[in-house]
C-alpha cells in the first residue's frame, strides 16, 4: 500500500495525510536499520518514492502538490538521507551453528519453489554455488510463469533456446515488464457485503448470513486506497 500511494496517490494527501505517510516510513527505515533485515522493500520503496517527487518538484508550477515546495525538497532530501542510510547498511551474520550450505539440496529446493518473486530467487542463487544451481531449474521458472501469466501471455512472448527449448528465465522477466504479477501478501483485507464491514482474513468475522463465505470479497491495498476517493 505504501508502494502505490508512492507511485501514483502523493498528489492526493492532504498535509496531515503526508506528515503521517512519512512518520510511517521513517519508522520502517529506523527499524530496518535496527533490525538488519529486508533492506530490499525498503529501498524499492524509497527509489520509486524519489523517482516520483522529483517529477512532481518539476512540475510544481501545475500546482501538484499540495504544501509548501520547501517542505517537499526537505522531503525529498530525507528520503535521499534514508537511501544514504541504507546503502550503507553492513549485513551482520548471525553464528547459529547452522547455515544454509548445511541443508540437503531437497530443502534448498523446497525453499526456492516457495519463493514467488523471480528476483527474490536470483538473489538467493547468489549466496552458494549449488543455490546458483539450483536456481537455474528450468521447472523452477516454468512454475513461477505459470503462477504469475497465462498461456496467451506466453505465446506472444515465447523465447526459444538454439537447441528449440523454452528459455522460462528469460521469459518471466520479459513477461513481468508487460504485464503485472500476481499480488501476495501475508494476510488479506476482506470486505462482508452482508455486514458492510472490513476485516483480516486471518482474524475471521462473525458473520450473521446463512452463508458468510458467499459474502466476503477481498481487498487489495489498490482497492483499499479507492474506496478513500470521492
Amino acid at each position: 500500500m505504501l508502494q502505490l500511494i508512492a507511485k501514483s496517490q502523493l498528489t492526493s494527501l492532504s498535509g496531515v495525510a503526508q506528515k503521517n505517510y512519512f512518520n510511517v516510513l521513517d519508522k520502517i527505515v529506523q527499524k530496518v536499520l535496527d533490525d538488519h533485515q529486508n533492506p530490499r522493500l525498503i529501498k524499492d520503496l524509497l527509489q520509486d518514492l524519489s523517482s516520483t517527487l522529483c517529477i512532481l518538484i518539476r512540475g510544481v508550477g501545475k500546482s501538484v502538490l499540495v504544501g509548501n515546495i520547501n517542505i517537499w525538497v526537505c522531503r525529498l532530501e530525507t528520503i535521499l538521507n534514508w537511501q544514504q542510510q541504507l546503502q550503507n547498511l553492513q549485513m551482520t551474520e548471525v553464528d547459529s551453528g547452522l547455515t544454509l550450505s548445511d541443508l540437503p539440496v531437497h530443502m534448498l529446493s523446497n525453499i526456492l519453489y516457495r519463493f514467488s518473486d523471480g528476483w527474490d530467487i536470483v538473489t538467493l542463487g547468489q549466496v552458494t554455488p549449488t543455490l546458483s544451481a539450483l536456481s537455474e531449474d528450468r521447472r523452477l521458472w516454468k512454475k513461477l510463469c505459470q503462477y504469475h501469466f497465462g498461456e496467451k501471455q506466453f505465446c506472444r512472448h515465447l523465447i526459444l533456446s538454439e537447441k528449440g527449448h523454452i528459455e522460462w528465465k528469460l521469459m518471466y522477466f520479459a513477461l513481468q515488464k508487460h504485464y503485472p504479477t500476481k499480488e501476495q501478501y501475508g494476510d488479506t483485507l476482506h470486505f462482508c457485503r452482508h455486514c458492510s464491514i472490513l476485516f483480516w482474513k486471518d482474524s475471521g468475522h462473525p458473520c450473521t448470513a446463512a452463508d458468510p463465505d458467499s459474502c466476503f470479497t477481498p481487498v487489495s491495498p489498490q482497492h483499499f486506497i479507492d474506496l478513500f476517493k470521492f
